[in-house]
């Protein structure tokens, strides 16, 4: 039988598809002119690149194929995202002996006399450990100790970036001879090295070692550590949710919230929820067996679950155990459990309240795409992903609050200047304008950095953590000009070609290899 022929076009490229009763191939037919969208930004309109015919889930999933050979492609390009360069210069051999022996035995000497000087006499008041032993590495699950590096990088690329802050990736094995991941190896790991830096960010450290490591290194250290799955994702989350209750006009006193997952993300999130004013009897969270109540032994019985068996003291005083249960009236979803497409179904959503607010943030894939989630009858859709509205990005937050913390040299970070920062962050963003598809500033916002700094670093300062009290104005500015500076050098070392654009050619090919893909 002859074979059907059909001609279209995939971002600049002239195809023919030629389909039988045995099978379909495609195969490019021919080169036409490059299309303009291939120029320096080439990836900023993805979805005009793919085929008009993909539907939004075969969209959403090329768009995740993507991004993962891009990112593999790019790290080797590169050998990684993150360098060292000096901040003095070199003016003479002898500069050394200041910078150097024998100059610097002056600073050793001061340091030891006065430990809190080596925030002034050397880059620590700017210096972050970003501290993980990869066993939960995105929606990875344990990757190895090297295996966390490229997400600690790009934690440190984003500091620097946003924050203005000089960072650098720790993977540590924090496994015993037996083989066995323990709390108390990251413990004394981050005690050991924590003279060497301004503050600690943990990260991708599986439960329930992640509760213990950051509520002992919270009350043993004498710099901030901050857990950024926990506290961050709970500070955007909460300042989403706060704008997004503007627009359906609920406040968060009254809403009753389901929290669909119970891992260090949401049981900092009602955490964080419940010292801004939400009810705890308004609140059920779920885990992968069922809602958390006060007749749930597992957290009973296991002391290492300490933050969940607090929970189901206080929250769901129903006991309600299914989902269906739990959804019918419920005003906000806050999901944080397994990637989806199917973990959240549809026909729950369809069982929320009016105008309800669905926050799907499990990555890459979130648990209900966000057609889904409005065609069951969401008003508001949010997902941890940036090529859907509404991201709940922790890089909007955990930057400027280090960085505030960091300007003023202080010693924790409490929940409360988490809180503000939320506050700060949905403020920002309501004076840019709120809307369905917009509650929550972007990475791209750069002057919402240091206003979010000066917040935090304020609220260090009144609480009295502050080892260097600034106002909140000294604050702004000096984060700002961090961050200008930032800017400043990587404009210059990219303009001067010491850092060198990605090959365009590349992000075409990738492209090509993704679509070819989808269409087996």
């Amino acid at each position: 039988m002859a074979a059907k022929i059909h001609f279209f076009t995939i971002y600049g490229l002239r195809i023919v598809k030629a389909v039988n009763r045995k099978s379909f191939y495609i195969k490019k037919y021919y080169l036409c002119r490059l299309n303009k969208k291939f120029m320096s930004n080439s990836i900023e309109h993805l979805d005009d690149l793919f085929p008009k015919s993909y539907d939004e889930a075969q969209k959403a999933k090329a768009k995740t194929l993507f991004y993962k050979q891009l990112s593999l492609f790019a790290h080797e390009y590169y050998h990684g995202k993150m360098g060292t360069l000096p901040k003095v210069p070199i003016e003479s051999l002898n500069w050394f002996n200041a910078w150097y022996t024998p100059g610097v035995s002056a600073i050793s000497t001061t340091i030891r006399d006065q430990n809190d000087r080596s925030f002034q006499l050397s880059n620590r008041s700017n210096m972050v450990a970003v501290v993980s032993d990869s066993t939960r590495v995105l929606g990875d699950g344990d990757c190895t100790p090297p295996g966390g590096l490229g997400v600690m990088e790009g934690k440190a690329l984003i500091m620097k970036y946003l924050g203005g802050i000089d960072a650098t990736a720790l993977c540590i094995d924090s496994r015993d001879e037996k083989g066995e991941h323990q709390a108390d190896k990251i413990i004394e790991f981050v005690k050991m090295v924590q003279p060497s830096f301004g503050a600690v960010n943990l990260e991708d450290i599986s439960q329930p070692n992640c509760f213990r490591v950051l509520d002992v290194l919270r009350e043993e250290c004498d710099i901030p550590v901050w857990h950024d799955d926990a506290q961050g994702t709970a500070c955007v989350t909460l300042a989403g949710v706060l704008n997004a209750l503007k627009i359906v006009g609920k406040c968060l006193e009254n809403v009753k919230i389901v929290l669909y997952g119970s891992g260090a993300a949401n049981c900092s999130i009602a955490r964080l929820m419940m010292e801004d004013g939400a009810k705890p009897e308004n609140i059920i969270l779920f885990d992968s067996k069922g809602a958390l109540h006060r007749n749930r032994e597992r957290y009973a019985n296991d002391p290492r679950y300490y933050p969940q068996w607090k929970l189901c003291q206080i929250t769901n005083p129903q006991c309600i155990d299914t989902p269906e249960e739990a959804f019918k009236g419920a005003d906000v979803l806050v999901a944080l459990s397994k990637p989806g497409p199917d973990t959240i179904k549809p026909e729950w959503v369809s069982l929320m309240a009016e105008k309800a607010i669905v926050f799907a943030c499990a990555n890459p894939v979130p648990e209900i795409y966000p057609h889904a989630a409005k065609a069951a009858g969401a008003c508001i859709v949010a997902t941890g992903r940036g090529d859907f509205p509404n991201q709940v990005n922790n890089s909007v937050c955990f930057p400027s609050i280090l960085k505030g913390t960091l300007l003023v040299s202080a010693r924790k970070i409490t929940d409360e200047m988490a809180v503000c920062a939320a506050h700060s962050i949905a403020d920002f963003a309501e004076r840019q304008g709120i809307s369905p598809d917009r509650i929550m500033p972007t990475m791209m916002d750069g002057d919402l950095f240091p206003e979010v700094a000066a917040a935090v670093g304020e609220c260090a300062v009144n609480a009295g953590l502050a080892r260097t009290p600034l106002t909140r104005a000294e604050i702004y500015e000096l984060a700002k000009q961090d961050i200008d500076e930032t800017h400043r050098v990587m404009d210059l070392l990219v303009g001067q070609g010491i850092i060198k654009q990605f090959p365009e050619s590349e992000v075409k090919r990738i492209l090509d290899e993704v679509v070819e893909t989808m269409t087996r």
